[in-house]
């Protein structure tokens, strides 16, 4: 099989700023505690911090566009004189409501990772960590690199260089998709260190299913086949027990054709921990009133099975859900996500995805 294209990745972060272009509420008391905390006084103060244990984010941000036109890409609807009205009271809003989720996320202490889709740009992740109390540490590093979406969207991350070390990353792209002219964002993987451990990330947005889902499955099979490939490689290269996360917005649900490239097949090397939420009727997303859960994390068997360093459990897995991430669905019983549109209608709420977590730890110590 022909190696997939990619690009090369710049872990440069700007000092300076261009001048151009899930069912149900969790009513836990913490969690309105630590919102009611952030709201009204603006500041990190961290509960707990356990040594042996991290946590990884990932989150669909909901078109988080700054106010500037870019002539490359498709952004006309976020612009001050766009459709939506994008401005930048709506956009500073945005990123409190960014920062507000990743605190939350992390349940008192702030996520090691937090990847994040739905991104325009560097510079809104950098407004992120300038603008919101969320680097108040500066601790928290930047990966991102532009994609061919025609809106501009990318997949990028945020990560904590004060307790985990990054090794190396690169963006990857299907072959022949990129030779075909088809636009949508690229796979970032990432290899890090943490407790004398290595561990293998791989964050995903895959193609929307505008249009219909068996439209864009071919699509999505072939984000799927690229990403069972590169992870075959690497465990072939480094040995069984190389650990794997498979995280991101797949634009799927768990027994779709798309993730049973991943975790179907003799070996079983690949586990959806999210089929165990999506038994449950959880999800991250509502579509006609009903929950799915195409926001994903699968990860290798050997993160589960192996006896020394990094491990996680199936039960370490969850949508973070408080109350005020939620709305009423007028439309069908119960709730939904509180988006920043309904429609084309601004209501100045989240995102209409849910974050989902996984919490690793380590032997190491113990």
């Amino acid at each position: 099989m022909k190696v997939p294209e990619d690009t090369d990745g710049s872990m440069h972060i700007r000092k300076h700023f261009d001048s151009t272009n899930g069912a149900g509420i969790n009513t836990c008391p913490m969690f309105f505690a630590l919102f009611i905390a952030i709201a009204c006084f603006g500041f990190i103060c961290p509960l707990r911090h356990d040594k042996n244990k991290i946590r990884i984010m990932f989150y669909n941000t909901e078109n988080l566009f700054d106010i500037y036109n870019d002539p490359v890409t498709d952004d006309d609807e976020f612009l001050p004189e766009g459709i939506r009205r994008w401005n930048s009271t709506r956009y500073r809003q945005k990123l409190n409501s960014i920062y507000k989720v990743i605190v939350a996320g992390g349940e008192g202490e702030l996520p090691a990772i937090v990847g994040l889709c739905e991104v325009e740009n560097k510079r809104v992740i950098e407004d992120l960590l300038r603008l919101t109390p969320l680097n108040s540490k500066n601790n928290y590093r930047i990966i991102h690199e532009e994609s061919n979406d025609p809106r501009g969207i990318d997949v990028c991350l945020i990560y904590r260089n004060d307790i985990i070390k990054l090794l190396k990353y690169k963006y990857y792209f299907p072959a022949f998709l990129r030779k075909s002219g088809f636009g949508t964002r690229s796979v970032l993987y990432s290899k890090w260190f943490w407790k004398n451990d290595t561990i293998h990330l791989f964050l995903n947005h895959w193609p929307s299913r505008r249009g219909g889902v068996l439209a864009t499955e071919k699509a999505r099979m072939a984000f799927a086949e690229m990403l069972k490939y590169l992870a075959d490689s690497i465990s072939t290269s480094s040995g069984a027990c190389s650990k794997f996360i498979f995280a991101g917005d797949f634009n799927c649900i768990p027994s779709g054709n798309e993730m049973k490239i991943l975790t179907d097949g003799k070996s079983k090397s690949y586990i959806n921990l999210s089929d165990y939420l999506a038994d449950r009727k959880e999800g991250t997303y509502r579509f006609n009133g009903i929950w799915e859960m195409l926001d994903q994390i699968v990860v290798s068997n050997s993160l589960l099975s192996c006896k020394n360093g990094i491990y996680t459990s199936r039960e370490n897995i969850q949508i973070i859900k408080p109350g005020l991430l939620l709305s009423k669905d007028n439309k069908y019983p119960g709730y939904k996500p509180f988006s920043t549109y309904n429609g084309y209608r601004y209501q100045g709420g989240f995102s209409d995805h849910l974050p989902v977590v996984l919490d690793l730890f380590s032997t190491e110590n113990q």
